[in-house]
């Protein structure tokens, strides 16, 4: 959807996307895609459409453990790349990739989405300006509930062979990439992984979102073998220091996203439930009048502008991510890299690796930011 539609709101001087190929393996929920697409081939197989000489770029959307061996196959092909988070199952993969890409000349694209809502440009302008000073802390967390019933059905996410980091990489990569892009590279970190829940019934046809309604006391039982949740205490580059925690069982909560960013001078919150809001503090205000601002982003915002001439109606996830396909396109048309690129996704793989090692050894990590 995203690629079809964005020439409706970003317009065509920087390029147009043709959907060439769609690959699934399932024919029932291929079933409609060709309605959805004319004129589109339906693959079984996505060597084919890597091998394709009339395909250009290449978007993976794929479980965890495919993001590696599918995306270097097709830089190795020379085509563009934009894979969904995170990158690959370890920071030496992500590097690998990511340097593959460089050699090469190829445009990249890591599928964190969430910070390209306009709000989030507006946070990263008021940082990068000092008007908050110098960051100190920062304080994220994202939580969702698809895991909170112990009989919801197991899945692929929670299978450590198919999702080796679990929630980490998952829904952590979300939280880290708020991090990466507004405060700046984890130097070290200590994190507490778990798995809460640690068998689940197994339910045919059972995907993201699936209840537990359907048992009947017959299934199968599967072991959980990558984390439930994590709480993490790091330490960033720059000195600032940051508590972040994230979960796949919070129940009732059906998606919880917030950051806070405290600094020298003021103040940032966001929560996701105000989703083109923020909340600004600053001590340039005269004593007796400080407190916390709403500032709800709107047209003087260039990619709010293009969906919307009037502020506070509210741009959500679908059109964050027809700004990241037309970013995507932007970066290739144009040669110029556009975050987040492989780079970007190396550094949170780096976050990943280091959470999964301390969860194993119960003790700080340092990460190599060389490396």
């Amino acid at each position: 959807m995203a690629f079809q539609t964005f020439p409706h709101f970003f317009g065509m001087a920087d390029g147009t996307a043709e959907i060439a190929a769609l690959v699934v393996t399932d024919a029932q929920a291929g079933a409609g895609l060709p309605g959805v697409a004319p004129g589109t081939r339906i693959l079984t197989d996505w060597r084919d459409a890597v091998s394709d000489p009339d395909i250009d770029l290449i978007d993976i959307c794929l479980p965890d453990h495919l993001h590696y061996p599918v995306a270097k196959a097709a830089l190795l092909a020379g085509k563009h790349v934009f894979c969904e988070k995170p990158l690959a199952d370890t920071a030496a993969e992500a590097k690998e990739l990511a340097d593959l890409a460089r050699a090469k000349g190829l445009s990249t694209r890591v599928g964190h989405a969430f910070p390209r809502n306009p709000v989030h440009d507006l946070a990263k302008e008021i940082i990068t300006s000092g008007e908050i000073g110098e960051v100190r802390l920062f304080k994220g967390c994202q939580h969702v509930d698809m895991f909170g019933d112990p009989s919801a059905p197991f899945m692929w996410r929670a299978d450590g062979a198919l999702a080796p980091t679990g929630i980490v990489g998952d829904t952590g990569s979300h939280v880290f990439s708020f991090m990466e892009f507004l405060v700046g590279r984890v130097q070290s970190l200590v994190a507490d992984t778990m798995i809460l829940t640690p068998r689940r019934p197994v339910l045919a046809g059972s995907a993201l979102g699936s209840a537990g309604d359907g048992l009947t006391g017959q299934e199968d039982w599967a072991e959980v073998t990558n984390p439930d949740a994590a709480h993490i205490l790091c330490r960033f580059e720059n000195g600032a220091r940051g508590i972040v925690d994230f979960s796949r069982v919070a129940t009732g909560r059906k998606f919880r996203q917030g950051y806070e960013v405290y600094g020298t001078k003021g103040s940032l919150i966001y929560d996701y439930d105000e989703v083109n809001r923020l909340r600004f503090y600053t001590n340039e205000d005269r004593v007796g009048r400080r407190g916390f601002r709403q500032i709800d982003v709107g047209p003087e915002h260039p990619t709010y502008r293009a969906f919307l001439p009037l502020p506070n109606f509210a741009l959500g996830y679908n059109e964050t991510k027809i700004i990241e396909a037309a970013e995507v396109i932007r970066s290739i048309t144009h040669g110029v890299p556009m975050w987040p690129t492989f780079d970007t996704g190396h550094h949170i793989c780096q976050i990943v690796d280091a959470c999964m090692e301390s969860g194993r050894r119960q003790t700080w990590v340092d990460i190599d930011l060389a490396g």
